[in-house]
């Protein structure tokens, strides 16, 4: 199979946020999107775009793809890239294809000159951390991961 790895467009943000369901209900949370296509246009595509994304095509059906945005770190003096999600169809798994899309971003990361390249996962996600740490990325146990959102962050706001 022929795949192609391209910036998603405007009129591909109906894939996107399939894809992101998809994902969620992998992930078990499918509750937790409440992203619409417009919201999605808006992220990748409006006035003040915050993200990015790669669409994986095999034989020009979209099998997966990878959303990112430009983050910053104030040790290295240098911007790093962020993969918030990357999805591979079910049965498009084992293919190469999540690899060339990890690959494809590590470029994108390089040609940029940002410092560094990261994601989260989900400590129980045992295939995808598996998958990364045969690519060579190391887990960084030293973090913990803080959110405020919902109620939370309307009282810290206050």
């Amino acid at each position: 199979m022929a795949l192609v790895i391209a910036d998603a467009r405007e009129e591909e943000a109906p894939i996107v946020l399939d894809f992101i369901r998809r994902l969620a209900h992998y992930e078990k949370m499918s509750d937790e999107v409440v992203a619409t296509e417009a919201d999605i246009r808006e992220a990748l595509f409006g006035e003040r775009a915050v993200a990015e994304c790669l669409i994986a095509r095999a034989d020009e059906r979209p099998v997966g793809f990878a959303l990112y945005f430009r983050n910053f770190s104030t040790f290295a003096g240098k911007p790093g890239l962020y993969l918030e999600d990357l999805f591979i169809a079910p049965e498009e798994r084992g293919k190469g294809y999540g690899k060339a899309l990890l690959r494809r971003l590590a470029r994108i990361a390089k040609e940029r000159g940002y410092g560094r390249f990261e994601w989260s996962v989900l400590n129980w996600n045992r295939p995808a951390i598996d998958f990364y740490e045969s690519l060579g990325a190391k887990p960084q146990d030293e973090w913990t991961v803080f959110r405020v959102d919902g109620a939370a962050l309307e009282r810290l706001a206050e």
